[in-house]
């Protein structure tokens, strides 16, 4: 256990993007100007408001980002509804980092990638895409499949439109759920369009979204022919202290923030149907 980790850390927040009708992107500093601690993709953090509560997130900003994190985070509670009530300038506590990361040293390196998310789940995608994209010649091809309920709530769209779109040998695929007008995109749900697109199956996939999505979106795959040992996920929405002693991220013999929150698929077959 890194004890660091334990050490709440002030935050202050430098930039607040809005994303959506319901995310907002926060970009934090410490109290020194500097990003507070170092992370790897895939990671998280424990956001508290002094009085109000803490929870955890997802870090969505690249380690390779040196002056800054960002996080994206959902209005969907009580710790949430304070935070987007929050401006630049004022100060949060923040402790991490927590999690097992995605390998992207150890097992992505050389390999195509198929990212796939649906809504929010974006977010910790985000991180390992961009740490891929700045040592873009580590990695093989890039595809990006993501899907939201509307064109209006898809998560950095900007950066997808401007940077993703343009970036070389990789592939970016949008849909929604429904046709909405001055859409000109696919509209249907992601595991559908995933199978649509008849991505290759000896490449890697890393997915997040909701539960439904992963089941289906997983399904899918494995119809394509893919490898149960060569797709990932995350469930950093069971991550609680973050450090294996509240019990409450517990399934079956592993602890979701000892022992993930990134697992393969092929572990998560060993796991209780409970996560």
């Amino acid at each position: 256990m890194n004890f660091d980790a334990l050490i709440p850390k002030i935050g202050v927040i430098t930039d607040i993007r809005k994303d959506t009708h319901d995310v907002k992107t926060f970009r934090v500093v410490g109290t020194d100007g500097k990003k507070p601690f170092e992370h790897l993709p895939g990671q998280c953090a424990m956001l508290s408001v002094p009085g109000v509560g803490e929870a955890m997130f997802s870090i969505t900003s690249s380690p390779t980002n040196r002056e800054y994190m960002e996080f994206s985070i959902k209005k969907c509670g009580c710790v949430t509804d304070v935070l987007h009530s929050m401006e630049v300038g004022q100060q949060i506590a923040i402790r991490g980092p927590y999690g097992r990361n995605f390998p992207v040293e150890e097992e992505f390196k050389g390999k195509d990638l198929l990212f796939i998310a649906g809504g929010i789940g974006l977010a910790p995608l985000r991180s390992v895409i961009n740490y891929v994209r700045h040592y873009r010649a580590n990695y093989g091809k890039i595809v990006i499949v993501y899907g939201a309920r509307s064109k209006d709530d898809l998560v950095d769209i900007d950066e997808i439109k401007n940077e993703w779109m343009k970036e070389v040998n990789t592939e970016v695929y949008l849909t929604i759920d429904r046709a909405q007008e001055g859409w000109e995109g696919n509209v249907g749900f992601v595991p559908a369009y995933v199978k649509e697109i008849g991505v290759d199956p000896s490449m890697t996939a890393v997915l997040c979204g909701p539960p439904v999505m992963i089941k289906f979106t997983l399904q899918g795959l494995l119809e394509l022919g893919f490898e149960k040992s060569r797709v990932y996920t995350t469930l950093e929405l069971r991550m609680k202290c973050g450090v294996g002693k509240c019990g409450r991220c517990n399934v079956g013999d592993k602890f979701v923030c000892k022992d993930g929150p990134v697992f393969r698929m092929d572990e998560l077959d060993e796991l209780p149907d409970e996560y």
